[in-house]
């Protein structure tokens, strides 16, 4: 992970070509500015220190045509999302972002996947708790669950993303901001293992990447 003249850390760089219907509308729940659409595409940044962020977004404001979607600053870390559906903005913001720093892509960190668990047939207690926990679709008992967590948390955005792809799952809940972020989706068994390799991949592609 390489530092600019300012102190700028690049924790992570995430470009989404086309956000799934229900990553867009699970944002759209939890964004403080512009929602996106379904099929944005979208940009997820994250970075040290935290208050950088607002030099970052404020760049990519400038230098584009992308709405603002989300803004987290934590303690350590900061973390910008935006989007358009011009895929050719969304790749324009990033590079403002990047030039204005001397930085590259391959500068971000590492993905380091925590956990990354399935549980099978879920026990009708266990599905209310995650339930109960969810903000996005209910945990029915028999289900399936999957169970990713990784840092920099803003990667776990592209695995919610191809993971809905690939497989007809629900997704429950997902952070992508902090020291770690968490990923929770629900479905059959087997619709579950497809969307565990897709997401998987898409974290080991991040790395091979750099």
């Amino acid at each position: 992970m390489a530092t600019d003249a300012s102190g700028f850390q690049l924790r992570a760089y995430v470009f989404i070509d086309s956000l799934q219907p229900q990553l867009a509308q699970y944002m759209a729940k939890t964004n403080r500015v512009y929602d996106p659409r379904e099929l944005d595409a979208a940009l997820f940044l994250e970075i040290a220190p935290a208050m950088e962020i607002h030099g970052k977004i404020d760049q990519a404001l400038k230098a584009t045509r992308v709405k603002l979607g989300s803004m987290v600053t934590e303690r350590v870390f900061g973390m910008m999302q935006v989007h358009h559906e011009d895929q050719g903005e969304v790749r324009a913001a990033g590079e403002a972002v990047l030039a204005a720093s001397g930085l590259k892509v391959s500068d971000r960190a590492r993905c380091k996947i925590l956990q990354n668990k399935i549980i099978r047939s879920v026990e009708q207690d266990h599905a209310i708790a995650f339930t109960g926990l969810a903000s996005g679709n209910m945990v029915l008992a028999g289900e399936s669950i999957l169970i990713m967590e990784a840092e920099p948390a803003a990667y776990l955005s592209i695995a919610c993303n191809e993971a809905l792809k690939a497989a007809s799952v629900k997704l429950i809940d997902i952070i992508v901001w902090g020291a770690s972020g968490r990923l929770i989706l629900a479905g059959s068994e087997a619709q579950i293992d497809y969307a565990a390799a897709a997401a998987t991949a898409a974290l080991e592609n991040l790395n091979r990447a750099l």
